[in-house]
């Protein structure tokens, strides 16, 4: 389990215990609460997490391409929203004749 519950949760109608996933709500909460803690002044949703794995994958020069079939996204311009902070680069830039 990714998010367990710290309690056991009994089963209706039988003795048996189950361990059951954290509700959404509950995971969202302990997020806003950690963001208050830690004064950070932005908005930051779980979401925002998608953004930034995004955003450091193309800091770490991967392709756009690669990103977007990582992200599950079927558009390539869903993908540049996501990694519209970072300043794009080309492959080659360009020199100075009296660089050579």
């Amino acid at each position: 389990m990714v998010f367990p519950k710290k309690n056991l949760t009994p089963i209706l109608g039988t003795k048996e215990l189950r361990r059951y996933h954290l509700h959404e709500s509950q995971a969202q909460m302990v997020l806003k609460n950690a963001v208050r803690r830690a004064k950070i002044p932005k908005r930051v949703t779980s979401h925002t997490f998608r953004h930034s794995f995004a955003t450091h994958l193309l800091q770490a020069n991967y392709d756009i391409r690669t990103i977007q079939t990582m992200l599950g996204h079927a558009d390539i311009r869903t993908t540049m929203i996501y990694t519209h902070c970072v300043p794009s680069k080309t492959a080659k830039e360009a020199k100075s004749p009296l660089d050579f």
